[in-house]
C-alpha cells in the first residue's frame, strides 16, 4: 500500500483514520468498526462492501 495514498484515506464514515491490515489487505476503521478491501492494490472505499469488525478484531488493534 502506497505511504502517500494512505496518509490522505480516510474512513468515508467517520472521516477518522484508517489502519493498513497488510496480512488481510483491508483498510480499518476503529470508529465505524468496518474493514474496507484492497482489491488489486486499489482501495475499495464503499461502506457497502466494507466488512463489519466483531468487538475481538477492534481490541486487537487497540
Amino acid at each position: 500500500m502506497d505511504k502517500h495514498l494512505l496518509d490522505i484515506l480516510v474512513d468515508p464514515v467517520t472521516k477518522g483514520p484508517l489502519h493498513y491490515d497488510k496480512k488481510r489487505q483491508e483498510l480499518v476503521s476503529r470508529a465505524s468498526r468496518l474493514a474496507y478491501p484492497i482489491r488489486d492494490g486499489i482501495p475499495v472505499m464503499l461502506p457497502e462492501e466494507a466488512r463489519e469488525l466483531s468487538s475481538e478484531e477492534i481490541e486487537a488493534l487497540s
